[in-house]
């Protein structure tokens, strides 16, 4: 019996597959590549700066076992109710389902699963025995907390220490209520105690070594936020009333918050600068005024953020710097961009009331605690100079969150805290901490949804403007059960089998075999003839062409 080589020419799903993939199918003893199922990395995956397993607990949650997919969850952040309202989430605008019609909507479902973890009073898992080992963490925000768990995780000894009288740092001391509801952060706090992280308040430390001596700490991570408010080179009359944005968010979040007057004026056009514009109106200012030196465009504040703002009342001056602060009124300059985008002074100046000016130019680090350290390098703003283990150049102790240069947002905390407690650990077990392989993110244009049906996003909602201006309540509302588990549904389950049977039924040799539930297919190569419809048709990209000599090859590498 002679076989005849055929060739079938299909349209390649992956136009940036190797060449040799895309010229033509093998068969039978000629076959030139094989079919491989390999996992690779979801976008949504690659994009969270917590390094959050988003599809797993997704897949989870689609299939109605929330405490699973919450266990999933906790291993990465342990306070997903928290994200689920203040993480600004990366993973949508990296999820593939908005080419197609929009991003699944991860940060709700995240919060859905936070929410119910409360609720249910569900406890965190502990994953190994005691380790002997205690280590220091300075800080009880979003870093230090992360930090703690994993180091707890992981079977170690944990204390936090805080010069705060109430653990969070920055999530209690510069998120507003409307945003996170203390009582939120609380419980996931407490969780964290309850797991035995111990957390020691109003306890300012000053001297790392002589703490981690003192304490009989083998190890320490520094995760202070960044507390101290930049000031502004402004002439400033006598009684005219400065404040800075940190300390005014303070003082709110503590029940102190300060006289501010009818008309209050913010400098800065960050989230801060919003939140402080903001929080002014719900103390009962009539006007609150902010004012930036660029355009909307180049301001680092997220677009929502001004949005909101807006809707409730915020008038905002682009283009302006204040030259000038009197009593009750500020010399403002007009400004304008140059090509690069830089604000220019124009010479045009213009008056506004103001009985108070906030101060919202950013924040730097009191890194004094280190200073002493040998071979600790500060920086000019305060943060710290880290190896890629987030080892300060002084052994044993680490840095992490606001304290090192880079994005300063809840999630990127929560990330670094997450890997230092990797570090930390390896360190103390007497090695260092290596990262696995990174597996390669899969773009939309690799995936082959044949079973999609349109559907649209769930939101959110959002209080009416004049409702959510008066007081603190939170102005976001949570979705529901059922809508959580049809929001999870809408993932795609990019470079991840998901056992949809589309390859089982596409094969033409009957090579594909199906293990059962949860264990996905094999592949019978005795059968297989490289035709490549397996690859062609499955929708997620958890099949990949290979040649049949490196196939073999990694094969037989993993059965050896």
């Amino acid at each position: 019996m002679v076989v005849e080589a055929r060739t079938v020419m299909y349209p390649p799903k992956d136009k940036t597959a190797p060449a040799d993939l895309t010229t033509g199918h093998g068969t039978g003893p000629v076959r030139s590549r094989r079919p491989v199922y390999r996992d690779q990395l979801p976008p949504c995956n690659h994009a969270c700066p917590a390094g959050e397993n988003i599809q797993a607990w997704l897949a989870e949650a689609q299939a109605g076992r929330y405490e699973a997919a919450w266990r999933i969850l906790v291993r990465d952040n342990p306070l997903p109710a928290v994200h689920g309202r203040v993480c600004y989430h990366p993973c949508e605008t990296a999820c593939n389902r908005a080419v197609v019609d929009s991003a699944v909507s991860i940060h709700a479902v995240e919060r859905f699963l936070g929410d119910r973890a409360i609720a249910e009073g569900w406890r965190l898992p502990r994953d190994a025995p005691a380790s002997g080992k205690l280590v220091l963490v300075v800080g009880a925000g979003p870093s230090g907390l992360s930090c703690a768990w994993q180091l707890r995780r992981r079977g170690h000894a944990v204390e936090i220490r805080d010069a705060g009288p109430l653990a969070g740092g920055m999530l209690h001391f510069g998120i507003p209520a409307y945003r996170l509801p203390r009582d939120v952060l609380q419980a996931e706090i407490q969780r964290l105690e309850a797991a035995g992280v111990r957390i020691v308040l109003n306890h300012k430390v000053d001297d790392v070594l002589a703490e981690m001596r003192d304490g009989g700490f083998d190890a320490a991570f520094i995760a202070i936020g960044a507390h101290i408010s930049r000031r502004a080179d402004i002439p400033a009359r006598d009684c005219a009333r400065v404040l800075d944005a940190v300390s005014f968010l303070r003082g709110v979040g503590m029940n102190e918050a300060p006289q501010i007057g009818r008309r209050v004026a913010i400098y800065g056009g960050g989230n801060t600068a919003m939140d402080a514009a903001r929080t002014a109106r719900r103390l009962g200012a009539e006007e609150a005024l902010i004012i930036y030196r660029r355009d909307r465009e180049h301001m680092p504040a997220h677009a929502f953020e001004a949005d909101e703002a807006l809707a409730e009342g915020i008038k905002i001056h682009w283009l302006r710097s204040i030259r000038d602060i009197a009593p009750d009124s500020l010399q403002v300059e007009q400004m304008e961009l140059d090509a690069e985008g830089r604000a220019r002074p124009t010479g045009r100046v213009e008056s506004l009331s103001a009985d108070t000016l906030i101060l919202a130019l950013g924040q730097d680090i009191d890194s004094a605690l280190l200073q002493h350290l040998p071979g600790v390098c500060i920086k000019a703003d305060g943060t710290v100079q880290v190896d890629a283990n987030m080892m300060t150049g002084y052994p044993g102790v680490f840095a992490g969150g606001d304290m090192v240069p880079s994005e300063r947002t809840v999630t990127v905390a929560v990330g670094h805290g997450k890997h230092a407690a990797r570090c930390i650990d390896a360190w103390l077990k007497g090695g260092s901490y290596a990262h696995a392989p990174q597996r390669e993110p899969v773009g939309a244009e690799r995936l082959h949804v044949w079973y999609l049906a349109e559907t649209a996003r769930t939101y959110e909602h959002l209080l009416d403007p004049q409702r959510r201006m008066h007081g603190f309540a939170e102005i976001v509302s949570g979705i529901q059960e059922p809508e959580a588990r049809f929001e999870a549904g809408r993932c795609f389950s990019c470079g991840n089998c998901f056992e949809c049977d589309g390859c089982y039924a596409a094969c033409p040799e009957a090579a594909i075999r199906k293990l059962g539930p949860g264990r996905r297919y094999e592949i019978d190569y005795a059968r297989c003839t490289g035709c490549a419809a397996c690859y062609e048709q499955c929708p997620c990209h958890a099949i990949e062409m290979e040649a049949e000599r490196s196939a073999a090859a990694a094969a037989s590498r993993e059965t050896s």
